[in-house]
């Protein structure tokens, strides 16, 4: 297997709908399908809680994707100025000489940041020898290039180099890699729904690190014994006969993926009222939360529930349902107990 390792859209993968327990975790992937501006989510917990397996569940869940063909970094194929404006380098050279991009289909991936992968390895590199001679930017992509448009995966993410981790959330942030070398600048478009994990045994991020995902869920193993049975019992049907264990799970794989794809289309059309923004902001001053990334997160976040659940505006409700994912990595302290959205919603009015 390469350095960077990538999830084979048609082996076996366990289906997402067949993991017992862990809600919550399936729920914050869920939502980062469905927007991936929440910023994606740090799962933090012990080995063994499934986490690597609904990764890789969840993306064969989500809706294909048109690619412009040929391109190293899947853009996204244009549609109009503003579609042409977020086009590689590449691509961009390619319509400029009369060039029609073609089309092709393809399925979203799981790409894996290796542990011990360098800077270079991360971002990419560019050969300065090259452009200083004859004045042309030979650059060699990373793992942020083969992860636009899919999801990226980072297990043990903080064992990484603190600026590793700057550099993968603020691409995530600003959806674009820029690599600058002597004075030599290259960038390309860097989407994608990122997914760290973590055992906070093993050490844990710097608090500026911890903001910048989005959502963040704790997991433990699962202590009802008839729910760890069948744990075990799944497990082995599926390592037993992979493809007829997937058949019993197919119009629940089916059903997941259609609510998902739907929830993509409709989620601009969701309503969030400027009293449930005053109630989310209000909590998070009584909170005493830094900065204002809570305040963002906690409105994408319980619109993409919102729009997964078939509702056209935002209650109290869906907020209730996602804040302490939003808030559990930045608050001090435990969350319970903490005031209800309804309680501060009144003191907002």
């Amino acid at each position: 297997m390469s350095e960077l390792e990538m999830s084979n859209p048609r082996g076996p993968v366990y289906p997402f709908t067949a993991i017992v327990g862990q809600d919550r975790m399936r729920l914050a992937l869920e939502l980062n399908a469905v927007n991936p501006a929440i910023g994606g989510v740090l799962i933090r917990g012990e080995k063994g809680t499934a986490k690597s397996t609904a990764v890789r569940a969840l993306a064969r869940l989500l809706p294909d994707i048109d690619v412009v063909e040929g391109c190293r970094y899947s853009c996204e194929p244009p549609v109009g100025p503003e579609g042409e404006a977020r086009l590689c380098i590449d691509c961009t050279e390619r319509l400029a000489r009369g060039e029609k991009l073609g089309v092709t289909r393809r399925r979203m991936r799981v790409v894996e940041l290796p542990i011990n992968a360098s800077e270079d390895r991360v971002v990419g590199s560019i050969d300065i020898e090259s452009a200083i001679k004859t004045g042309t930017k030979k650059f060699e992509p990373g793992v942020l290039a083969e992860a636009n448009r899919n999801i990226l995966y980072v297990d043990e993410v903080n064992l990484l180099d603190d600026h590793l981790v700057d550099v993968l959330l603020d691409a995530a942030a600003m959806g674009v890699n820029v690599v600058e070398r002597e004075g030599v600048s290259v960038w390309h478009p860097a989407r994608f729904i990122l997914v760290g994990t973590m055992n906070p045994e093993e050490g844990e991020l710097r608090p500026q690190l911890l903001d910048r995902f989005g959502l963040c869920v704790d997991v433990t193993g699962i202590r009802d014994v008839s729910d760890r049975v069948e744990i075990i019992e799944r497990r082995e049907a599926w390592e037993e006969d992979p493809e007829g264990f997937a058949a019993e799970y197919a119009d629940a794989e089916s059903a997941e993926a259609g609510r998902i794809a739907t929830a993509i289309s409709r989620l601009s059309a969701v309503a969030v009222p400027r009293p449930i923004l005053e109630a989310i902001a209000e909590l998070n001053v009584s909170l005493g939360v830094d900065g204002h990334r809570a305040d963002l997160v906690g409105r994408k976040a319980a619109q993409a529930l919102a729009a997964l659940e078939g509702i056209t505006s935002v209650s109290e409700a869906e907020v209730d349902e996602v804040i302490d994912m939003v808030l559990s990595h930045r608050v001090k302290g435990q969350l319970t107990g903490r005031p209800s959205l309804d309680a501060v919603a009144g003191r907002a009015k």
